[in-house]
């Protein structure tokens, strides 16, 4: 059988679905594996992630074709992904000679819904990060045949809501961490300054994200600081592609030792940051999931005053303080800081309920790829 996993977006998607590949290439040698990236950076990078997995596997490396403007929009944008749309039409007939494709993000779904994939070649979701925001449960997951779900939280809120079917998905399979824990894939520590660091990471979305109304506001208070290091490294989305022209306006804080900024290099997605902080600022991203690997201070920023209590959107708010007004920034880290404690179990009961297994011990994605290879086997009626 035939299997592709396609990389047709921004290069944080691919570490959620990559180990998987390693997996079920190395355990079921009766599966052909594909790695299909829309440039050569994405295939660079899934190379290198390979390497550090550090298992033997055989896979193909695929460029995916793109129609001329869109490697023009590439060339002069710097975006790596655009007109996904039109990246996937100009390879139907390389994607449909397949059994399966896998894929972390939701847009291949418009090949099947145009009718361009034959019936036979099955859809596979990992997805991409594990917050508690409603994409999360999209009704377009249940137009996947097979799909990744990270634990048991989203597993029963995707049930619920007829997501996904039992026999057709997998629970506890989380193969960004298999990767980062994997021999090589440890970070260099941040800072050798003795302070605690801290990471801001807000989310892209200018709807729901506290760096459009106080994020300026954050990185001055910690330039000020004489107290604390700080790693800005938001969400990739929200200054993609990070060009020189962006970094300008953050040069004020450039020859500032405790503080790092990272509008979207390849550490921001490997979870250096989210590893070597000592604390963590943010809203919505899902990132906040991601930290709790290890329990540390959360502070969650709140300028717009939302109603997230009793909301299941915002859950992972209750595992630290919530801080409506900025100018209070510093008592209140202070504070995530002292009353830690208060928030430590909750931590760690809500990273086994969304993660399952997955972080420790055996790694998840061994498991996911068999859980899917069983799947691949029947029938594609059935």
């Amino acid at each position: 059988m035939k299997v592709c996993f396609l990389y047709n977006a921004q290069l944080h998607q691919i570490p959620h679905s990559l180990p998987i590949a390693l997996e079920l290439s190395a355990r079921h040698p009766e599966f052909e594996v594909d790695i299909a990236g829309a440039s050569v950076r994405h295939l660079d990078f899934a190379r290198r992630l390979c390497e550090q997995y550090g298992i033997n596997a055989r896979l193909r490396y695929h460029l995916l074709e793109r129609p001329w403007y869109v490697r023009l929009r590439a060339h002069f944008s710097g975006e790596l992904a655009p007109h996904k749309k039109q990246t996937l039409v100009a390879n139907v007939n390389y994607l449909s000679g397949f059994d399966a494709v896998v894929t972390p993000e939701r847009t291949s779904l418009s090949l099947r819904r145009s009718g361009r994939l034959p019936a036979r070649t099955r859809m596979v979701y990992t997805g991409h990060g594990a917050g508690d925001r409603a994409m999360a449960v999209t009704p377009e997951i249940r137009e996947f045949d097979f799909v990744f779900t990270f634990g048991e939280k989203l597993e029963r809120r995707r049930l619920d809501l007829g997501l996904i079917r039992p026999g057709a998905y997998a629970t506890g399979v989380y193969a960004k961490f298999d990767w980062v824990l994997a021999p090589g894939g440890r970070p260099a520590p941040l800072f050798a300054n003795g302070r605690p660091t801290v990471l801001y990471s807000p989310h892209f979305d200018p709807e729901l994200s506290s760096w459009p109304e106080v994020g300026w506001q954050v990185l001055d208070h910690f330039a000020q600081s004489p107290d604390y290091n700080l790693v800005f490294a938001p969400h990739v989305r929200l200054f993609e592609p990070p060009t020189p022209g962006k970094y300008r306006a953050f040069r004020r804080y450039a020859e500032l030792p405790h503080m790092l900024i990272d509008l979207g290099s390849e550490r921001s997605i490997d979870m250096s940051y989210t590893l070597g902080a000592d604390a963590y600022i943010g809203d919505v991203s899902s990132q906040v999931a991601e930290f709790m690997l290890r329990p540390r201070p959360c502070l969650f920023l709140n300028p717009r005053g939302t109603a997230w209590q009793g909301d299941p959107n915002y859950r992972f708010w209750t595992l630290g303080p919530v801080l409506d007004d900025v100018s209070a920034l510093g008592e209140a880290l202070r504070r995530s800081f002292e009353t830690h404690a208060d928030y430590s179990q909750l931590q760690q009961a809500y990273f086994a309920e969304t993660f399952g297994g997955a972080g420790h011990g055996e790694p998840s994605a061994r498991r996911g790829a068999d859980l899917l290879a069983e799947f691949l086997r029947r029938p594609a009626t059935a």
